[in-house]
């Protein structure tokens, strides 16, 4: 049993923490919205804190799971977020989707007061989360890895190690980037299909056996066809980290002009109200007038 931190019980973080108490870890939680601490340790079991600091306190390792750069800092940072409450020697793990540079920053910080950092963001969504079979990607020392690994692994059917901090926010960029032209690929290949007076399922059927097989069009691909997109992560989530990965590639010189366009046309599925629709309403935009 590990004693444990998790802070930010969002659509993620609250099964991710659930699967901690399941597992055996003695876990305390905070959330920015009391309420929602108080409901999941009221179902799990475990104890809810008034601030990060309190949640924090004693933990050897604290999992972070929140929105964005700024959110991070937030909590991480300042008189009672993470870093006050923990202990020296402890570990903090991040699973927010954020920039290489702010876990950089963190570390750092960390670091000077003696305490661990590795940044860990996650890919598997909110499914991902409630069944405990995500994908890790993490950014740290070797040692700290290991120290965190037997813990990621109550939510996590695979965690690797990329490099040093940093890493596992530029592997999940590569992730996200990968996530975009594929679901694209699939919003133009559907349409067709509708177009051509093709059955949209026949089709999946018999292509889903070959080479055009991929994870969303296993998953996705059926609700697609109905003009269904309430099933896993939004579209504005999405934008954020295309902006995150498309920022990074200014940087590094990497060409992205897919991803630079599917942007552009997740940007247009918010115009047309769609803002909180999971990724695959990329169809939404070449179907509705």
């Amino acid at each position: 049993m590990t004693k444990v931190a998790f802070i930010g019980l969002g659509v993620m973080g609250y099964p991710m923490a659930g699967h901690l108490v399941a597992k055996g870890h003695q876990v305390s939680v905070y959330n920015r919205t009391t309420a929602k601490a108080q409901a999941w340790a009221e179902a799990h079991g475990g104890r809810w804190a008034a601030t990060p600091a309190e949640a924090t306190e004693g933990a050897e390792l604290v999992m972070v799971c929140v929105g964005n750069d700024d959110d991070l800092r937030s909590v991480v940072l300042g008189e009672q977020g993470v870093l006050a409450g923990m202990s020296p020697g402890a570990l903090l793990v991040d699973h927010t989707t954020a920039s290489a540079d702010v876990a950089r920053e963190l570390a750092e910080v960390a670091q000077a007061q003696g305490k661990g950092f590795i940044d860990a963001p996650v890919s598997g969504g909110q499914a991902g989360a409630e069944n405990g079979v995500l994908t890790v990607m993490v950014g740290g020392e070797p040692e700290q890895f290991e120290q965190a690994k037997p813990v990621i692994d109550s939510y996590a059917r695979s965690a690797v190690r990329l490099g040093p901090v940093g890493s596992g926010q530029l592997c999940k960029m590569v992730n996200q980037i990968c996530i975009a032209g594929v679901v694209q690929g699939l919003a133009e290949g559907l349409h067709f299909a509708q177009q051509a007076g093709l059955d949209g399922e026949a089709v999946v059927e018999v292509i889903s056996k070959g080479a055009a097989q991929s994870w969303q069009m296993e998953n996705r691909s059926h609700t697609m066809l109905k003009d269904e997109f309430d099933f896993g992560f939004a579209v504005d989530w999405m934008r954020k980290d295309l902006d995150i990965a498309l920022t990074e590639a200014r940087r590094n010189g990497a060409q992205l002009p897919l991803t630079a366009l599917v942007d552009q046309f997740y940007a247009e599925v918010q115009k047309l109200g769609g803002s909180r629709w999971d990724t695959s309403s990329l169809m939404a935009r070449l179907t509705k007038d």
